[in-house]
C-alpha cells in the first residue's frame, strides 16, 4: 500500500494527469482508498467507497486539480 502511495506521489505531472483519464481515473479511487487506510481515516474510506461508483464522473476533477495543484483533492 504504501509502495502504490509512493509510486503514485513520485510520478511527473504529465503521468498523473493521464492516469486521471476516463478509464484509468479508478488508479486515483485506490489511490484515495489506500491513503485512508493507511491514515486510519474511517470517513475517508467510506468515501473512497462510494466514489469506486462514481470514478467515472470524477475524472474532469481530478484532472482540474492535478494540473493546478499536482495533486487530487483528499482528506
Amino acid at each position: 500500500m504504501k509502495g502504490y502511495i509512493s509510486w503514485m506521489d513520485g510520478n511527473s505531472k504529465l503521468i498523473k494527469v493521464i492516469l486521471a483519464l476516463p478509464v484509468l481515473d479508478i488508479l486515483w479511487v485506490i489511490y484515495r482508498l489506500f491513503k485512508s487506510v493507511e491514515d486510519k481515516n474511517v470517513l475517508g474510506i467510506v468515501i473512497a467507497i462510494i466514489l469506486f461508483f462514481f470514478a467515472p464522473f470524477l475524472w474532469l476533477i481530478d484532472i482540474i486539480t492535478l494540473v493546478f495543484m499536482d495533486n487530487v483533492l483528499w482528506f
